[in-house]
């Protein structure tokens, strides 16, 4: 489902305007928000974060996207590094890759072992659950692209000079590891889809509906003065919680 360039920045600003309605709630009533965006290389987590935080207050929204762990924080607890980017009353955090690297980036690529990794299963649904319980409003969004529309972006990375930033040796090895990636994030689905922190997924091969309905469900599940009810509707067929008959839908990128 395709939307035009004017239709899109009309809904944006809408949409906006309600994001901005929510920080002063968020503000207002001391809250504590963290937004997860995962999702494989060029699914658009950049832009997608982008518009949400565009015209937020930078003193109360900020991105978190840490990068390659130093010596000292590989031989420390895991989620460890990621404890000080979490998000302080008022606040909304909007992490651009999480600790779910683990269970994608470093799974596939070796950079972590497999006993690393069992670790990380074992303590996520606990580190996540004293997360929740301690007042934090716990989003976890996936943004899926098919195989051929990551493919295409990632040529286009190359032929942009404004994106030559965006290429790395891992965004390399993005389709010729593909098969492993779908394996890890089905792995990742099933194992840490929480009752407490559901894994959302964005259909994401569309950039703008992904970005607009993305928005839309984000806002339609969370509560604030002077909501706009019609707005916060979104596709279900572009984003829905995950389920294991999706793969028998063909929902979900293969």
């Amino acid at each position: 489902m395709k939307i035009s360039q004017k239709e899109y920045s009309k809904q944006l600003y809408k949409l906006q305007v309600e994001l901005v309605k929510f920080q002063r709630h968020c503000i207002k009533e001391e809250l504590k928000v963290c937004i997860i965006f995962e999702g494989r290389d060029t699914a658009g987590k950049d832009g997608t974060i982008k518009r949400f935080i565009e015209h937020l207050s930078p003193r109360d929204a900020r991105i978190s996207a840490l990068g390659k762990p130093s010596d000292k924080e590989k031989k420390s607890w895991y989620f460890q590094r990621f404890v000080h980017c979490l998000p302080s009353s008022e606040e909304i955090v909007f992490f651009n890759r999480s600790w779910y690297n683990r269970a994608g980036v470093e799974r596939v690529m070796k950079f972590c072992t497999k006993k690393e990794y069992i670790q990380f299963i074992e303590e996520v649904e606990d580190f996540e659950h004293l997360l929740v319980h301690s007042g934090v409003l716990l989003f976890k969004y996936y943004l899926d692209i098919t195989k051929e529309e990551q493919q295409r972006r990632l040529d286009g990375r190359k032929k942009d000079p404004l994106k030559q930033w965006k290429i790395s040796s891992v965004d390399e090895k993005a389709q010729s590891k593909w098969e492993k990636y779908s394996q890890a994030r089905d792995q990742m689905f099933s194992k840490t889809h929480f009752s407490f922190a559901k894994w959302t997924i964005v259909k994401a091969d569309n950039k703008r509906t992904a970005r607009i309905n993305a928005i839309k469900n984000f806002l339609s599940r969370v509560n604030y003065p002077d909501k706009d009810e019609k707005i916060t509707l979104y596709n279900p067929n572009i984003v829905f919680d995950f389920d294991q008959d999706q793969y028998k839908r063909n929902l979900i990128a293969q």
